[in-house]
């Protein structure tokens, strides 16, 4: 571990935003990000993949401390189940192929979302009807106030949709170092969301096991998601809506053909990237920031945009589907 400075984080973001750090460190390891907090009292942000984040200025203050840490070990091998233990930096669609390689379930539904395993418990990512709270165990963390080692479960993390605990009252306060998974040796197939039953139609198969799944989820994220290597984006910008059976329903009167998707409690969710495209944003270019002509829920960087940029045009979107439908879209992204 070695302190930086002055260092652009473009490489650091999926966005390709040409934000810079004046004091930036490296840590491979829980004893890297111990030493950091005895070299350095000032304000820290943890950096992961940068798959879910929106730079909007640079940072002079701070310290933007790069999680690194790799490794995946089964640690614990039951009979129906393994827990394996995952470090912060592994890249998240390396963990669900090595998931399949060792013919563990419960990850495929979630193959080629974009990051780390660090930042998985923080956003609770999911897809396709799969959410990583149903996998989850407990993560590892290091409290930057003291250094002091932190174990969270389950229910200490309050996941909720694209929600946990990491994002509101414990936000910025730790650095997760490991994070702790259930898979399954005897997984349940999940292919009723979305496309997957289609692709996998397509696909000539009819009998999928965890690998089929994976390859469907792949095709449809692929077919729909730009490369952020070759256009920068953070994928899904917004949150789908969630509202109440009756906001819905009035909503319908309007909108026969709105899309929606059941929840409990009478409530309803409504793809952002739907009630986007019926304003008129998809395919839309307006300066070096956009959404994506294959789907209207994606922002993409052209070249040159800068975070301010693309802020700018989240927030017309916002707007947009406010004055129209009376929706108030969130960010899932993370904007600093």
């Amino acid at each position: 571990m070695e302190f930086q400075n002055n260092v652009s984080l473009k490489s650091y973001n999926t966005f390709g935003l040409d934000a810079r750090a004046t004091h930036f460190a490296k840590v491979a390891s829980e004893s890297d990000v111990n030493a950091v907090l005895q070299q350095w009292s000032g304000p820290i942000r943890i950096l992961g993949g940068g798959s879910n984040l929106l730079l909007t200025r640079d940072f002079e203050d701070e310290l933007i401390l790069h999680n690194a840490i790799t490794g995946i070990e089964i640690i614990e091998d039951l009979a129906e189940e393994a827990h394996i233990r995952v470090g912060a930096g592994v890249v998240w669609h390396d963990l669900v192929l090595w998931s399949l390689t060792q013919n563990l379930g419960g990850l495929e539904n979630l193959s080629l979302i974009p990051g780390t395993v660090g930042a998985a418990p923080i956003q609770n990512i999911g897809a396709y009807g799969v959410e990583l709270k149903d996998v989850f165990v407990r993560l590892e963390a290091i409290r930057l106030s003291d250094g002091a080692p932190v174990i969270f479960h389950a229910t200490d993390c309050a996941f909720g949709y694209r929600d946990s605990i990491f994002k509101r009252s414990a936000k910025g306060q730790y650095c997760i170092t490991r994070v702790i998974l259930r898979l399954s040796k005897s997984p349940q197939i999940n292919i009723s969301y979305g496309a997957i039953r289609q692709t996998l139609a397509e696909m000539g198969i009819t009998q999928p096991g965890i690998r089929e799944v994976s390859e469907a989820v792949v095709r449809i994220r692929s077919s729909k998601l730009p490369d952020p290597t070759k256009i920068g984006n953070s994928g899904s910008f917004f949150k789908n809506p969630i509202i109440p059976q009756t906001q819905f329903e009035t909503l319908r009167e309007r909108f026969p053909n709105i899309v929606s998707y059941p929840q409990a409690e009478n409530r309803v969710k409504v793809p952002a990237g739907w009630l986007i495209e019926q304003c008129g944003w998809k395919g839309k270019r307006v300066g070096n920031t956009g959404c994506y002509a294959q789907q209207a829920l994606v922002l993409v960087n052209h070249g040159g945009a800068t975070g301010a940029e693309v802020k700018a045009h989240a927030e017309r979107i916002i707007e947009s589907v406010r004055a129209t439908f009376g929706i108030t879209l969130e960010p899932e992204v993370n904007i600093i």
